[in-house]
């Protein structure tokens, strides 16, 4: 299995795996939405920062789930 079918195959089964990958969509949105500004106060860079933490978060925790499904489901 692909990484991307192990993905689609986890959020079908796993709603914490469906949520994380949510939030991290999500972020990714909000994120482009600030990169498009020209210029963000100091307020904005503050939460564009914790806003990539989070994000960088999510994606380590998705990645994780899915090595651990490769080693538990290997064939």
């Amino acid at each position: 299995m692909t990484d991307e079918e192990i993905v689609e195959a986890l959020k079908k089964v796993n709603d914490d795996f469906k949520k994380l990958c949510q939030e991290h969509k999500e972020l990714n949105g909000q994120l482009d939405e600030l990169n498009k500004k020209h210029y963000l106060s100091p307020e904005e860079e503050i939460e564009k920062k914790r806003m990539q933490k989070e994000k960088l978060n999510r994606k380590d925790k998705i990645a994780e789930l899915v090595r651990d499904y490769k080693k538990n489901h290997n064939n």
